[in-house]
């Protein structure tokens, strides 16, 4: 598909035109240069740690914002209009409000989803409903073309901003956002794209409330992940350790419990008799255990090959398996020692207390998740308490300012902020060309190639790159068209009649975006581009100057960077 619009092409010229003063001070100017708009073709260029300068002159981040602007920015992707006051209504303090929001929200069956629905029905995708078998007969074994091979990872993907924009169930997307980088996989693959239905909807989002055990055995007994990790061609004659390895150093225990090359009798034991992390062997011992599990190239399911399997005993954890188990036995007892080790728990507590408040949670939150997470280890709902214990602590609404949002973040809770209306189906011509400006931001949906997923902490998404071109995004969301030269972005349209001034402007579109005020100083300008030099207390004809209008329009772009709205 080509996403390449010409009417996207904003020039460097136009967008410093367009973004003036504010956008100098909060970038820095020597920071907006050539060099930053050519990297357009790169979608991973990180690795420059430099903190954008906080709202005003301090370099102190604002006071944490009200608990409604912490729960919809941190449970969700940002307030749309009227979820503010929603939230308000839901208790008589912020305690009594996060408890009824969260009840609610870790219930998804129980919200009223239905516009969500319809617009998704009428996107008309047509894989969302197929089952694996038809996933594979449909887009593999019928051997179609490659656009409609790779139909289902569209759909999902266009569907998946979809759901972010509109669904009532933010929980949900943002769990799912997080667990598709937990499992990563790297979705836009030959063989792995006709089934990013079935990994989206029967791994990931089935399993993202549930217990983690279970998870991890459908990650496991996924064909996508056994092809991405190979080890579906994994034997007793070439085992493949990268599925071993990256279950045990990323999926569960994690890297800060490898001990390294010592003997697994030499490794310390915890109180209850267990190892207290993992060494080379047990990744060792761990591949000899999946030799066998592999999926069938005609219908794309699961298979068990006992003759590759491995049959000889093993020990994993200080878990001793015998010869000549039964079909699966080894693997299962692997996930079993995995998931039921307390460094998983540290581990899942930590990534999870990390997306939901700061890149270095509170310790003592962690600590709490994580008994949540062994003490629950059974239950069918075992994540989501993990996740209730999370949003519930104190700390989840008195830190601020310790998370920024990510590409998918800062787009989706702008067209939230704003009422963007794009349809997302395939080959719609706009929605084409905001995913080809999104992805040079440098997270595009399920393609981030190595298997830990992309990165949750600030100083990665501080870098030229992706502010430069969420900015571009940003500016190109409030002046698109459709076809019929209506803006899907119709802040003009959205603006009260009796707002027209440059200080009732600004003040209308920043508490409509933020749910809150700007720090003096960013209000200031903000009000001195839509004034253009005037008395900011005339009122501006933006019934009749098209002018005016575009300037309106440049203005919420402005505000869509500002440091306050990129802070989550």
């Amino acid at each position: 598909m080509n996403r390449v619009e010409a009417k996207a092409d904003l020039s460097r010229r136009e967008l410093m035109k367009r973004a003036g003063r504010p956008a100098r001070r909060m970038f820095g100017e020597s920071r907006v240069g050539e060099s930053a708009i050519s990297a357009a073709g790169r979608t991973t260029a990180m690795r420059e740690p430099s903190r954008p300068r906080p709202a005003g002159s301090s370099k102190e981040v604002e006071a944490p914002p009200p608990a409604a602007v912490i729960a919809l920015n941190r449970m969700g992707f940002g307030p749309r209009l009227g979820d503010i006051g929603a939230f308000r209504a839901l208790g008589g303090n912020s305690q009594a409000r996060m408890q009824a929001y969260v009840d609610q929200q870790l219930n998804p069956a129980s919200i009223d989803d239905s516009a969500c629905d319809a617009r998704i029905a009428a996107a008309g995708f047509t894989t969302l409903g197929k089952s694996q078998a038809q996933l594979w007969q449909d887009h593999v074994a019928s051997d179609p073309e490659w656009y409609e091979r790779m139909r289902p990872f569209f759909e999902i993907e266009r569907m998946t901003f979809l759901r972010a924009v509109h669904s009532k169930r933010q929980l949900v997307e943002v769990l799912a956002d997080f667990w598709h980088n937990h499992f990563n996989v790297y979705g836009y693959e030959y063989w792995i794209g006709p089934l990013w239905t079935y990994w989206d909807r029967d791994v990931i989002r089935a399993h993202q409330l549930g217990n983690f055990r279970e998870m991890l055995e459908a990650v496991a007994a996924g064909p996508c992940m056994l092809y991405y990790l190979d080890n579906y061609t994994s034997s007793s004659a070439g085992p493949n350790e990268n599925w071993a390895r990256e279950l045990i150093e990323l999926h569960t225990l994690g890297a800060e419990n490898y001990l390294g090359v010592m003997r697994q009798v030499d490794v310390p034991l915890d109180g209850l008799g267990r190892p207290v992390g993992y060494v080379d062997d047990d990744v060792f011992e761990a591949t000899r255990s999946f030799t066998g599990w592999t999926f069938d190239f005609d219908t794309g399911l699961f298979s068990y090959r006992a003759d590759w399997h491995d049959h000889f005993q093993k020990t994993v954890l200080g878990e001793y398996m015998p010869p000549n188990q039964a079909q699966l036995a080894d693997g299962r007892d692997v996930l079993d020692a995995v998931a039921f080790h307390p460094g998983t728990a540290r581990h899942i507590a930590g990534k999870l207390c990390r997306r939901f408040i700061s890149d270095d949670p509170p310790q003592n939150v962690v600590d709490a998740a994580a008994a949540v997470f062994e003490s629950a280890q059974n239950d069918s709902d075992q994540l989501a308490q993990v996740v209730r214990s999370i949003l519930l602590s104190d700390e989840f609404l008195t830190t601020w300012g310790e998370k920024i949002k990510r590409p998918f973040e800062v787009v989706v809770s702008a067209m939230r902020s704003a009422g963007a209306e794009f349809s997302f189906a395939l080959d719609e011509g706009e929605t084409d060309s905001l995913l080809w400006l999104y992805d040079q931001a440098g997270q595009p949906l399920f393609s981030w190639r190595a298997p830990d997923g992309y990165s949750d902490v600030k100083e990665d998404w501080q870098s030229t790159t992706p502010r430069v071109h969420l900015w571009r995004v940003c500016n190109w969301l409030v002046d698109v068209e459709d076809a019929l030269d209506n803006h899907l972005m119709d802040v003009v349209a959205q603006t009260p009649a009796g707002v027209r001034s440059a200080n009732e402007l600004a003040d209308h579109w920043i508490n409509r975006i933020l749910g809150r005020p700007l720090p003096a100083v960013d209000r200031l300008e903000i009000v001195d581009f839509m004034a253009q030099g005037f008395n900011p207390s005339l009122d501006l004809p933006i019934d009749s100057d098209s002018n005016t209008q575009e300037r309106l329009r440049a203005m919420v772009g402005l505000i869509f960077m500002t440091p306050s709205f990129l802070w989550r």
